[in-house]
């Protein structure tokens, strides 16, 4: 049985979020769907992580088991041109049997797009949160530096996750400002609670308009308490950067 490993990036705008359903389109449920059309069997195609609907990837990794003559470059070649245009596969290789994308992976980096000016965009618009009210980023800054470190970000968990525990390690979380009103929030840990990054965000951007103290985030992490923190933040501004093992 041969394991291939997939290098993917997609716009989620479309999409009820990688895991598969049945009655929704689905990221898992469109890649499968097309290997099944090309290898005559089914498989399951495992991601790194479950991105949630509208949620984008510029670096998801995944694999799957099957049994085919079928080359990476076959597979990489007949998916591109049969998946729909948001999706596409970067790159496939042949991996070593145990592999599992989801449990070998060490870090993930995400990142979250932030558009703050009066004015909104029209092109672009599925791709960054658009808050109009000035933001103080150095308060932001100030506020994610208490991320960084072993915590528990039980606060930040979305409602119904699978998680038996809360702790994770952020090993960075930094902001910055690009052209055109785009604040930029990048976060790598070795692991994210059910909508962790999306209601990080939206609590720093609470401090941002002055609703929080910087001061207050560690009193936040500290309490485990979901209502003390900021509001979730739309999925369109989020995307899954990098997969590291």
């Amino acid at each position: 049985m041969l394991n291939f490993k997939l290098f993917i990036e997609y716009d989620g705008t479309a999409y009820h979020g990688w895991q598969r359903q049945k009655a929704c389109p689905t990221i898992q449920g469109e890649i499968e769907k097309v290997v099944r059309k090309m290898a005559g069997k089914a498989v399951t195609v495992i991601g790194s992580g479950r991105t949630d609907a509208g949620v984008h990837a510029l670096g998801q990794v995944a694999h799957f088991h099957c049994e085919t003559r079928l080359s990476p470059k076959s597979f990489l070649s007949g998916l591109n041109s049969l998946l729909p245009k948001d999706i596409v596969i970067h790159r496939i290789v042949k991996t070593k049997r145990d592999f599992h994308a989801r449990y070998n992976a060490r870090t993930k980096t995400y990142q979250y797009r932030i558009l703050n000016r009066p004015i909104p965009k029209a092109v672009g618009r599925f791709y960054a949160w658009h808050v109009r009210k000035p933001l103080d980023l150095s308060a932001m800054r100030s506020a994610a530096g208490y991320l960084t470190g072993t915590h528990d970000f039980k606060s930040f968990e979305g409602a119904g996750s699978p998680r038996s525990h809360t702790l994770r390690t952020v090993t960075k979380a930094a902001l910055s400002k690009s052209a055109g009103g785009i604040i930029l929030f990048e976060i790598q840990a070795d692991g994210f609670l059910k909508a962790m990054v999306r209601n990080i965000v939206g609590t720093l951007v609470y401090v941002g308009l002055g609703k929080i103290s910087p001061e207050e985030m560690e009193e936040i992490l500290r309490s485990k308490d979901r209502r003390k923190a900021g509001p979730t933040a739309p999925s369109c501004g989020l995307f899954l950067k990098k997969v590291i093992y």
